[in-house]
C-alpha cells in the first residue's frame, strides 16, 4: 500500500511537471515596427560612470522579466508614460559602450528604449496558471519580447519592452533591462515609477532615482583583504575523475519549479532548529535547495561544490547607499561543502549554518574588497562548473506591479536559466516557488529532492496547525 501511494503521488508529480512546461504555439502578431521612446524632456548628453559592481562581466546581460494580467492596457497611455519616467531614469534611454580605459560607460544620448506592441489572440491568461504552480519558461514564450537579442550584448538597448494583447482581453509586459545598469530592487524601483506615471499618481512621496555611482569606486591603492571564493576557480578532481564530474555539469537542460508553500518554509525551520537558532527563510530554502540540487546530480562525495547567493549592501556599507540608488547593490556571497556532507542526513543544517556564515560576513570591508578586486581583475567572473546560483525576485515588490490593468497575475522570468530564481507567489506573501534549469537527466530527481521531508501528501497537519 505504501509503494502504491509513493508510485502514485511521483506519477501525479509528473503529471503536474508536464502541464506546467508551457509552449505557445501560436505566432504573435506584429502589425506595426517598434518604436523608440525617449524622455519627454531630454538632459544634456553625459556619460555615466559605473561602478565595479554594475560593470562586472558576469552582468553582461538584460534580465527579463514577465507580466501577465488578466486585464486590458491603454498601450498609447502606457508608451507616454514611459517617455515621461525616462526623464528622471534616463540612463535607461542610453546606450552602454566601451569607456577610454575599456570600463562600460552609459552614453546618456537620450536615444530610447525599444517599444513594440503584439497580439496573441490564441493565448489566455489563464494559461499561465497551473493551479498552486506556475508554468516552467518555455523556448517559445521569446516571441512575447521581440528586439531583446542581437549579436553582441551591446547592440541591445538598455530598455526593451514588449506589450503583448491576448485573446481573453489580458495583457502580457515583457522587459528586457540592462543588469549592467539595474539590479533587481532597482529594477522594481523603476517599473513601479513606470507604473505609477501610467496610472496618474502624483509624484509626491516617490523615491527619486540616485544615478552617481561613484559611490561605490574602489580604493587607491586597490586592497583585496579576503579570499573571495566566490571568484575562485573550483577544485575539480584529476584525470578521468575531472572529465567525469565535469560532465555532471554540461548538457541539454530542462526548467524544474516548485512552490514552497509558509507551512513547508516553517518545516524547514523546525527541521534545522535544534542546531541553528531562529534560522531565516532564505536560510532553510538555499540550504534545502543547494542540497536537492547536488543529490540530483550525484557528484563523487569529494567534490567540493558551491553556493552563490545575492545579498543586498544598501544598508551594509557605511555609509549606506542612498535612497533611489538603482544600480548593482548586492555582492555574491558563497557557501562551499563537500557533495558528501551535503548529502548526508545532517547535511540539512550543515548547510544552513554555511548559508548564514556566508551571507553574514557581508560588510563594509567585504563590499570594499570585492570592488578592488574587480578594479585589478577586470576578466573576474564566478567559475559555475560546480556552483549553483540562488537570486531571489522575493520582496521587491513585482508581485505588486499595477501598470493600469490591477495585480498581475503571473510574475516571473522569460526563460528558465541555470541559476535558480526564487519568484514570489500571487496572493501567498509567504510562499516561494524556486525555479532552475538542470540536466534533463537529473530534472526528476530534483523535483523528488525538493520534496525530500515536504511530500504534499504529509503535509495536511502541518497546514493545519497554521489555520
Amino acid at each position: 500500500c505504501l509503494a502504491y501511494k509513493a508510485s502514485s503521488r511521483s506519477r501525479r508529480r509528473r503529471s503536474t511537471a508536464e502541464q506546467q512546461h508551457m509552449e505557445i504555439a501560436a505566432e504573435c502578431e506584429h502589425r506595426m515596427e517598434p518604436v523608440l521612446v525617449t524622455p519627454s524632456q531630454p538632459k544634456r548628453a553625459h556619460t555615466l560612470y559605473l561602478s565595479n559592481l554594475d560593470d562586472q562581466c558576469l552582468l553582461r546581460f538584460s534580465v527579463e522579466y514577465l507580466f501577465v494580467f488578466a486585464g486590458a492596457v491603454d498601450v498609447d497611455a502606457l508608451r507616454t508614460a514611459l517617455s515621461r519616467v525616462l526623464v528622471d531614469y534616463y540612463p535607461l534611454a542610453g546606450r552602454l559602450r566601451p569607456g577610454d580605459d575599456g570600463k562600460l560607460v552609459v552614453d546618456c544620448n537620450a536615444e530610447g528604449a525599444l517599444f513594440e506592441e503584439g497580439f496573441l489572440p490564441g493565448l489566455a491568461a489563464s494559461e499561465f496558471l497551473q493551479g498552486s504552480a506556475i508554468a516552467k519558461p518555455h523556448e517559445s514564450w521569446r516571441k512575447l519580447l521581440r528586439g531583446a537579442e542581437a549579436r553582441s550584448f551591446l547592440a541591445v538597448p538598455p530598455l526593451v519592452v514588449q506589450v503583448t494583447h491576448l485573446g481573453c482581453g489580458g495583457t502580457v509586459l515583457c522587459a528586457a533591462i540592462s543588469h549592467c545598469l539595474c539590479d533587481g530592487i532597482g529594477a522594481a524601483q523603476f517599473l513601479h515609477a513606470w507604473a505609477r506615471v501610467a496610472r496618474f499618481e502624483a509624484a509626491d512621496h516617490h523615491v527619486m532615482p540616485f544615478h552617481d555611482r561613484s559611490v561605490l569606486r574602489p580604493r587607491y591603492p586597490p586592497r583585496i583583504a579576503f579570499e573571495h571564493q566566490e571568484y575562485a576557480m573550483n577544485s575539480l578532481p584529476d584525470g578521468d575523475e575531472r572529465a567525469a564530474a565535469s560532465s555532471l555539469f554540461v548538457g541539454p537542460l530542462a526548467p524544474v519549479s516548485l512552490t514552497f508553500t509558509g507551512a513547508h518554509i516553517k518545516r524547514l525551520k523546525d527541521r534545522c532548529a535544534p542546531w541553528l537558532e531562529e534560522c531565516t527563510s532564505f536560510e532553510v530554502l538555499a540550504a534545502h535547495v543547494w542540497r536537492a540540487w547536488v543529490r540530483s546530480l550525484g557528484p563523487p562525495s569529494d567534490l567540493r561544490v558551491k553556493l552563490l547567493f545575492t545579498v543586498d549592501i544598501r544598508h551594509r556599507v557605511k555609509p549606506n547607499l542612498p535612497g533611489g540608488y538603482y544600480g548593482n547593490g548586492f555582492v555574491l556571497a558563497c557557501a562551499a561543502s563537500t557533495a558528501g556532507q551535503l548529502a548526508a542526513p545532517s547535511g540539512e543544517h550543515h548547510a544552513a549554518r554555511l548559508v548564514r556564515a556566508a551571507k553574514e560576513m557581508i560588510d563594509d570591508d567585504y563590499v570594499r574588497s570585492t570592488v578592488d578586486l574587480l578594479e585589478l581583475r577586470r576578466d573576474a567572473m564566478p567559475d559555475l562548473s560546480a556552483s549553483l546560483v540562488i537570486s531571489a525576485w522575493t520582496r521587491i515588490g513585482l508581485e505588486g506591479l499595477d501598470i493600469g490593468a490591477g495585480r498581475p497575475v503571473h510574475v516571473g522570468p522569460l526563460t528558465s536559466e541555470t541559476y535558480c530564481l526564487v519568484l514570489p507567489v500571487i496572493d501567498d506573501p509567504r510562499g516561494v516557488t524556486a525555479l532552475v534549469s538542470v540536466l534533463e537527466a537529473a530534472a526528476e530527481r530534483l523535483e523528488d529532492g525538493f520534496l525530500h521531508g515536504l511530500a504534499f501528501d504529509d503535509m495536511h497537519d502541518v497546514e493545519n496547525d497554521e489555520q
